[in-house]
């Protein structure tokens, strides 16, 4: 593994957390409804998330998805189940008026969590990045390196772009049309769950 290899990869996950899906959605969301704190915790546990499943897609993780189907399909199942429920939650709530209580920070960390553990296909694309990218017969070492390196990538690119959305400009524009931007994100990510579960 060299250099090389790195900025390839980086580029890779550059262009996907670029990609409009149910992390950035979630994640925009809880930093303009919630501020700039609950936004990094919530990009944080997406960060984490993505870099583990990259850490099992090098475990192997791929591959017992492809021997034992139905582990998969409970996965998959189970992840756009969960998105449904983020989507009806945040459609059913879009009058409320934002409430008083802050959120927790270990909550938004773990929704971010969950928002990326609901999607299996993750790992499957991770194992094919890795793949293309990197060559055979890696070392432990090589191997931490690029899930430390993910994990960083992650954590780097989405707090700044919690930071860009926290300011003030930005927050009173989504409280003006919090009913519409919420509306749409709940169908966007309803969709998406209704995609996964109808996915083969």
């Amino acid at each position: 593994m060299d250099l090389a290899h790195v900025i390839a990869f980086n580029v890779t996950l550059l262009a996907a957390i670029a990609s409009p899906g149910p992390a950035m959605l979630y994640f925009i969301r809880n930093t303009l409804a919630h501020g700039r704190r609950v936004g990094l915790f919530t990009v944080w546990g997406l960060g984490t998330m993505a870099a583990t499943w990259t850490l099992l897609a090098l475990l192997g993780l791929d591959a017992v998805f492809r021997l034992v189907p139905w582990a998969y399909a409970a996965c998959k199942i189970a992840g756009a189940l969960y998105l449904m429920y983020i989507a009806w939650q945040t459609w059913r709530h879009a009058r409320d008026p934002l409430g008083e209580a802050p959120t927790p920070p270990a909550r938004a960390f773990l929704g971010g969590v969950l928002v990326n553990l609901s999607n299996p296909k993750s790992v499957l694309f991770a194992a094919a990045v890795l793949v293309v990218i990197f060559p055979v017969g890696m070392s432990v070492a090589e191997k931490g390196l690029i899930v430390l390196n993910h994990l960083m990538v992650e954590l780097l690119v989405g707090s700044t772009l919690v930071t860009l959305l926290s300011t003030r400009k930005v927050s009173a524009a989504y409280l003006r049309a919090k009913f519409v931007f919420d509306r749409i994100a709940a169908g966007v990510m309803g969709l998406l769950g209704l995609r996964l579960l109808l996915s083969r």
